[in-house]
């Protein structure tokens, strides 16, 4: 993923883990580093990791959360109250705290932020709490009232920021498609749309954000330079998220809530900024940003190499020392006790070619070796992409196989043999103290269906010399198949003929070639279906009604597990799809069936276009039978 990106720092938002969920390949990835907040007590909720190319930066401080109020990794003392020189500082202040509407803690514990600290800049990584419902609203503001003072008071000290993330605000109408919808929703006007609290908030930290009235108190310079927006100020339709449940992103109906933002003076630093709208994987898409290779600093020009390492380890663009240990932070994932001092499972399956002295973080660098190619640009991408969670559990060991043997364990008395008998292991283990007792083998057992239609096997032979009057026998065809009970033979008790007649008789032309079995009286041939049924004797369709056919069987059983055939759109004459109402009513619950295409891009479905049709059909209305559409 990260050769894809092309980045030097990642950062991820709503990785929807927990700390036991972590695995190799998210922790110990060779080359880079990680630093993770994830939530405290909601289970696959938010979550935000940033991972850093070692051999480009590194961080000199850590931390979790936008308060100060967490602690570090086995610590008891919180980042805000820990020694000054292991600070980033800026957090929020008691008066800044107290107003707040929701407790510092609990805004830190659902895993939302992470900031890292560069000799250049200090780097937020967030995912904003997302406009949901009103229950809400008072942890989404003040998580942005806090984030707010907490970037302002930095600025304040002299260091300069990079906010980075999904932030979940739409800046202005131009960055959503469905602002005029929202509009006619609410009854919002411009004016009252643009006045929203967390917009206006938004924009008041912004160079050239729209606030109506006056700015509010504490807020009066905006501080912060959209990037993205920079570079393309007028462009339309720069969505970086859509709509999955309607298939928004084809048609390109979406929204704009991710963002690189930087300080002011850093404007000039930036060589480009974009989205990559290309990039699958996700509802959103990455927002990238590139820092030149020089920048300008208090009037001084340096390399930026120089600025994103710790104070000695580049000098000029050129390594002076290699990344170690020593150089890691507390917060880095390396360090959870799960992975510390340990290397990823599949270098012990692989063997890569070694690295050459100009990217390899080992060998140490003599003369000039580890300058950078003529012609390569190496810059430093801030990259932000929304992912879906990983689930550890699916996956597969590193060679593909899963062996699972279990020795036979030793008798009491016996000495255990030097070769171990080796058997698979029990789908199920036996509880302790419970007797192993060999289940009894009857055969393979029920193999389909047929077993509820067809009679066992009689355990008795009959004796088909001197029949009982009310026998029954069971008749194997000879192309296999077993009539079930409509098919067995009733002999009639006023047949009293001898053995040596019925032995020298031999069936009649009358007979039906297809019967299973033939017994004739004295003067009669009769078929089995006859002698069940002496009132309905020689009709094929008895028979059809009392022998039950196998393939007949399987048909009725797929019919009635087979899923409806689906209606078709009136608008391109495709097959719907189905969607389940979950808005509150007397129609929740409910399935329907719609057109199976994207919305486009009005947002709206749409006749004799290539977008989603109007067809809409309740699914207990459909009636596979019918053709019509509503």
């Amino acid at each position: 993923m990260f050769d894809i990106l092309e980045a030097d720092i990642v950062v991820f938002q709503e990785t929807k883990i927990q700390r036991k969920d972590l695995v190799d390949d998210m922790v110990l990835v060779p080359g880079w580093d990680c630093y993770w907040s994830l939530p405290k007590h909601k289970k696959g909720y938010s979550g935000v990791v940033i991972y850093t190319r070692q051999s480009v930066c590194a961080p000199i401080r850590a931390e979790e959360g936008i308060t100060g109020t967490l602690c570090p990794p086995g610590s008891t003392v919180s980042f805000g109250e820990g020694p000054e020189d292991q600070q980033i500082g800026g957090y929020p202040s008691h008066s800044q705290l107290e107003a707040s509407l929701v407790d510092a803690t609990t805004l830190d514990s659902e895993g939302r932020c992470v900031v890292l600290e560069f000799p250049a800049f200090v780097l937020f990584g967030v995912y904003s709490p997302a406009n949901r419902n009103e229950t809400r609203d008072d942890f989404r503001l003040g998580f942005l009232d806090l984030l707010d003072a907490r970037i302002r008071n930095l600025v304040a000290m002299g260091k300069r920021v990079v906010l980075t993330g999904d932030l979940n605000i739409s800046r202005e109408i131009l960055d959503t498609a469905n602002a005029e919808a929202s509009m006619r929703k609410n009854g919002y006007t411009a004016e009252d749309y643009m006045s929203t609290p967390a917009r206006r908030l938004f924009n008041q930290l912004l160079v050239g954000g729209t606030v109506l009235g006056e700015r509010d108190q504490g807020r009066e310079e905006p501080i912060l330079w959209d990037a993205c927006r920079g570079f393309h100020p007028k462009r339309k339709g720069m969505f970086t998220c859509w709509e999955q449940k309607v298939n928004a992103r084809p048609g390109n109906y979406g929204s704009r809530i991710d963002y690189v933002l930087g300080s002011l003076e850093m404007r000039t630093w930036f060589s480009d900024s974009n989205i990559q709208e290309g990039l699958m994987g996700s509802d959103h898409c990455p927002v990238y940003a590139v820092i030149k290779d020089q920048i300008d600093i208090n009037g001084e020009t340096v390399h930026t190499l120089d600025m994103i390492n710790p104070p000695g380890m580049f000098l000029g663009g050129l390594r002076q020392r290699e990344y170690s240990t020593k150089d890691m932070l507390p917060m880095s994932g390396k360090l959870i006790p799960e992975f510390d001092g340990r290397r990823n499972i599949k270098d012990m399956f692989t063997r890569k070619p070694a690295l050459a002295k100009s990217q390899s973080t080992t060998t140490p660098l003599e003369g000039t070796e580890g300058r950078q190619d003529p012609g390569v640009e190496h810059g430093v991408d801030l990259n932000i992409e929304q992912i879906p969670s990983a689930d550890p559990r699916t996956a597969a060991p590193a060679n593909g196989q899963t062996t699972t043997k279990d020795a036979v364990p030793p008798v009491a008395g016996k000495k255990r043999s030097s070769v171990a008998t080796v058997t698979n292991r029990p789908l199920k283990r036996s509880k302790s103290g419970a007797s192993a007792q060999a289940a009894p083998v009857n055969g393979k057992g029920q193999q389909s269906l047929k077993g509820f239609f067809i009679k066992p096997a009689a355990a008795a032979q009959v004796d088909t010399a001197f029949p009982s009057p009310t026998r029954n026998v069971d008749v194997q065809r000879d192309d296999g198949f077993t009539p079930v009970l409509g098919s067995a033979i009733e002999f009639c008790p006023s047949y009293t003929g001898s053995p040596s007649q019925k032995s020298d008789r031999k069936p009649s032309d009358s007979t039906s070639p297809t019967s299973p079995l033939a017994t004739h009286g004295p003067g009669s041939a009769r078929t089995p279906s006859a002698l069940a049924s002496p009132s309905k004797q020689g009709t094929d369709s008895e028979e059809s009604d009392k022998v039950h056919d196998p393939i007949q069987s399987k048909e009725s059983w797929g019919k009635l597990f087979t899923k409806p055939a689906a209606p078709r759109c009136e608008g391109h004459e495709e097959p719907c799809k189905t969607m389940l109402t979950k808005k509150s009513g007397m129609n929740c619950g409910r399935s329907f069936w719609m057109c199976a295409r994207p919305l486009g891009p009005s947002g709206e479905k749409e006749k004799n276009t290539q977008w989603r049709c109007p067809t809409f059909i309740w699914c207990s209305d459909w009636n596979p039978n019918s053709t019509s559409t509503t």
